[in-house]
């Protein structure tokens, strides 16, 4: 399907890089972006042939020459380059996209989307098989692209991806044997125009799927519910029906599973990752007791109400990957002792008043960022004391001066990074090194 074409690849960083790779030998490849790849790239595609185009004007690369265009996840579809694209008539897909044509056959695909809670949920699922020592290759937008897999990857193997919105937009062959949708919530409404069109985006997770294929739903996520009512796939829940949690401790297909205490992962939230994990790895016959060893070892994903350190009797947390208000409820709700809270970031509309109802322990906000200016707002409203710095370090240093004994530190900023980072990974590593 992608042999002696003509292919722009708009957008280097990993994806871009590895669908290079993959596709190097076989087309005559063009891969351009705003900034220069590493050496260690650069080295690599001009050894493969591959002609490199670093431009901020992309759009004079690209004519009816092309055969198709393939997009890194994060570039808007209202680029003007894909705009041109589609006038062109030219396909646009993406990384994951193309690498699905390249597997071999029999390869059991488990794919996680959510608004929250699918890296924890990815995670949980890889260490549970790997834990059975069974054949599984771990990708998608946790950090690595399948078309790097693919030389690794056998028939008979297991491929578990997580896979964002982002990524699914661009998405028209590409099929999962087992689809989790952890839960939806109003999030990226500026990359797809709509709450609607984001959870028709999610939907697509469960795209190909018959009776034969499995779908895991949250079901006491209204949106879930409601964007899969209609989909072919044999169906389970977790927090009703299939997995849920009663006398403290879980319970699958109605059988007591393990009892809460064993489990090192604490909070609501991470119960029901954890339950839809289970529904995941009972489809491979994994042991009891192997799970419940990885329950009781797993102390949570980096970036994700991750333990810092505690100093002077004030604990810190960094919950960077909270890039939204619901995630960001879902930290404040983990707590009882007095928060400072750090808020703001990337300016994208979010409503930072979905926090309202749960703050009545937060005793300080910090207000970081280019949203900062509206997180003093909602602050002020709320009759919080509010401190408004750009940068995280001035906050930081703030923080310092005024913490008490017994205080939370919280780094749940309810926004992207992308006003001041790269990605919500450098915002999260920044906060503990000046921790």
């Amino acid at each position: 399907m992608y042999q002696n074409k003509k292919i722009l690849i708009f957008g280097i960083a990993k994806s871009g890089f590895a669908c290079a790779n993959l596709l190097a030998g076989q087309n005559q490849i063009i891969i351009t972006d705003q900034k220069e790849p590493s050496e260690t790239q650069k080295k690599a595609l001009e050894k493969q042939n591959i002609k490199i185009e670093i431009t901020e004007n992309p759009l004079s690369i690209l004519d009816d020459t092309f055969d198709v265009v393939i997009k890194n996840p994060g570039i808007i579809m209202s680029h003007p380059l894909i705009q041109k694209a589609k006038e062109l008539n030219i396909p646009i897909v993406n990384e994951m996209e193309v690498a699905f044509h390249y597997l071999p056959n029999q390869v059991k695909i488990i794919g996680v989307t959510g608004s929250n809670g699918k890296t924890t949920t990815t995670t949980l699922i890889y260490e549970m098989l790997k834990k059975e020592n069974l054949p599984v290759h771990l990708g998608g937008n946790i950090g690595f692209p399948l078309s790097g897999l693919i030389p690794n990857i056998q028939s008979g193997d297991i491929l578990l991806l997580e896979i964002s919105d982002h990524q699914l937009l661009n998405m028209f062959d590409f099929k999962t044997n087992i689809s989790v949708l952890t839960n939806l919530c109003p999030t990226h409404l500026d990359f797809h125009g709509s709450y609607e069109n984001y959870k028709k985006v999610k939907q697509k997770i469960f795209a190909h799927h018959t009776f034969k294929d499995l779908a895991i739903i949250n079901a006491s996520n209204q949106d879930s519910m409601e964007e899969t009512s209609e989909i072919a796939s044999q169906k389970e829940y977790f927090t009703k029906n299939n997995a849920y949690i009663k006398d403290n401790a879980i319970y699958l297909q109605n059988e007591k599973y393990l009892d809460l205490v064993d489990i090192k992962l604490k909070g609501e939230h991470n119960y029901e990752n954890i339950m839809a994990a289970l529904l995941v790895v009972k489809e491979f016959q994994i042991s009891k007791e192997k799970i419940k060893e990885v329950l009781q070892n797993f102390g949570g994903v980096e970036h994700r109400l991750e333990y810092v350190k505690t100093e002077n009797q004030i604990t810190y947390y960094n919950d960077s990957k909270s890039t939204n208000p619901v995630s960001t409820i879902t930290a404040l709700k983990s707590f009882k002792n007095p928060v400072l809270l750090i808020l703001g970031g990337f300016e994208r509309g979010q409503d930072f008043f979905d926090l309202k109802d749960y703050i009545s322990h937060v005793k300080h906000i910090y207000a970081i960022g280019e949203s900062r200016n509206r997180v003093e707002e909602f602050a002020k409203e709320m009759n919080i004391p509010c401190t408004k710095t750009e940068f995280l370090k001035d906050a930081i240093t703030k923080i310092k001066e005024n913490a008490c004994p017994n205080d939370i530190v919280l780094l749940s900023p309810a926004s992207a990074s992308w006003d001041q980072y790269d990605k919500f990974e450098t915002r999260g590593d920044e906060f503990k090194e000046l921790i």
